[in-house]
């Protein structure tokens, strides 16, 4: 049976493949391809023209010129030639080496045939790998990834904005407590988020190009004359990387795992938020904007379900569940290398684009969001008890004895409405001034400080 998103084995190329299509050329099999293949032809033109390496010196921008469609006009059909050629290798990256031979050979540029065996020169296959795969990542999140969590957070910061100061019963453990405002609470979120993404905004991405265990052991003794560290530093900055310059025959994969991990964190963040939704949705905070069409449940015809918070949180796990065993991995190999990485590592596009599944189903869930104001002012009309807080604080500040305790026996499980609020106020022995303040305050002025620290956030946390 032919492939198609019917019948691909996973949802990310099947059922999800439209919001994943924008990972395909960079994460996939044919990204690593497309990458090796730059990093082998990048690889030989710096031999000649930074390295100089006496043997090239014929090695001009002609041929730079020439190796330069393996870099910018690559295409699947010739992916396809490569793993046409890995039939016969049974080696990957020795097939990108012979097609790149191939290449050189159907170019008829007599110098670039010359120097022909120069291609691969010195590198170990996991020269090509380690710097494909940093390639790849960084493309990834830098051209898809950061910028849909920051358009995810602007939408964020919008909602939060327009509810600063609606305020909200909020509850721990589940029961009712101190108000807080709807947009204070977005903000909250919008603040741990930040902090991820700025960290991975700071994340490197490393590579190395040693040799076969790390020491430009065949470098050194083709030209033991040239400083082979600093080349290696040089290419690999060249690549928009970071050099790592203490490896075995792999890089260590630590960066990997840090940015996994960090990943997963804000994932993590990101589930919450899904929950919490789902749970204000479920008791009328929020309403959703039914859309023309969709259908709720089979039997049900009144339902809108909030399905995109849902499939978020789902994918978000997967994505977590990929990511932090990645990172785990990675960093582990036996002695100067072995292979167990080399399959995981055909998995680093699989928890960015589950994550990237959990982005857009949020995104689209925040779109149909409406803020049910009336729900909201009534559940505070109706849960005047959480106001006991601000009495006993008031009568610790005045040296009224045991002020827990008094206000605590009048409200604890007790629900209270606004003439119980006035009476249990109007029983206390108060000054004057501070009985009327009392009495006049009600639930959803409660709010402390509530819309200023989310006002002040977003105002000194401005990304426009």
């Amino acid at each position: 049976m032919d492939l198609f998103s019917l019948t691909a084995v996973s949802p990310i190329d099947g059922r999800y493949s439209a919001k994943t299509i924008n990972l395909r050329e960079l994460v996939s099999e044919y990204g690593l391809i497309k990458a090796r293949v730059r990093v082998e032809a990048e690889w030989l033109s710096f031999l000649a023209v930074q390295a100089q390496l006496p043997e090239l010196s014929d090695f001009g921008q002609t041929q730079v010129e020439a190796l330069r469609p393996l870099i910018h006009d690559f295409n699947a059909e010739q992916a396809a030639q490569i793993k046409a050629i890995e039939q016969t290798t049974n080696h990957d990256v020795k097939a990108v080496e012979y097609f790149i031979k191939d290449f050189i050979k159907a170019s008829q540029d007599p110098i670039l045939i010359k120097h022909l065996e120069f291609v691969h020169f010195a590198c170990t296959s996991e020269d090509i790998n380690n710097l494909s795969h940093a390639l790849m990542l960084k493309s990834a999140m830098t051209t898809v990834i950061l910028p849909l969590i920051n358009r995810l957070l602007s939408s964020l910061r919008n909602l939060a904005t327009e509810t600063l100061n609606q305020s909200m019963l909020a509850r721990t453990h589940g029961q009712t407590a101190s108000p807080t405002t709807v947009g204070k609470e977005l903000v909250n979120v919008i603040a741990r988020l930040e902090r991820q993404v700025t960290q991975l905004n700071q994340q490197v991405y490393l590579g190395k190009i040693n040799g076969a265990v790390g020491n430009f052991n065949a470098h050194h003794q083709a030209y033991p004359e040239l400083d082979w560290p600093a080349l290696g530093q040089q290419f690999v900055e060249s690549l928009g990387l970071t050099f790592n310059p203490l490896t075995t025959q792999i890089e260590p994969h630590d960066y990997i795992a840090e940015l996994f991990q960090n990943l997963g964190r804000l994932n993590t963040i990101l589930i919450d938020f899904n929950r919490d939704i789902w749970s204000y949705i479920s008791i009328g905070y929020f309403k959703q904007r039914a859309v023309a069409g969709e259908t709720g449940s089979s039997t049900m015809p009144h339902k809108v379900n909030p399905i995109d918070f849902e499939n978020s949180e789902g994918n978000l796990g997967l994505a977590n569940a990929v990511l932090h065993h990645l990172a785990e991995k990675l960093p582990i190999s036996r002695w100067q290398r072995d292979l167990s990485d080399s399959t995981v590592l055909r998995n680093l596009g699989t928890g960015l684009a589950y994550s990237l599944i959990g982005y857009e189903s949020t995104l689209k869930g925040l779109g149909k969001l409406e803020l049910n104001a009336t729900a909201l002012d009534t559940d505070l009309e109706h849960a005047w008890e959480v106001l006991g807080e601000a009495a006993q604080t008031v009568m610790r500040r005045l040296g009224v004895a045991n002020p827990y305790e008094i206000i605590k026996d009048k409200t604890r499980g007790q629900g209270l409405d606004e003439a119980g609020w006035q009476t249990l106020i109007a029983a206390l022995d108060l000054p004057e001034p501070v009985r009327l303040a009392l009495l006049a305050l009600t639930p959803a002025d409660y709010t402390g400080r509530a819309a200023a620290l989310g006002a002040d956030y977003l105002a000194q946390n401005d990304v426009d």
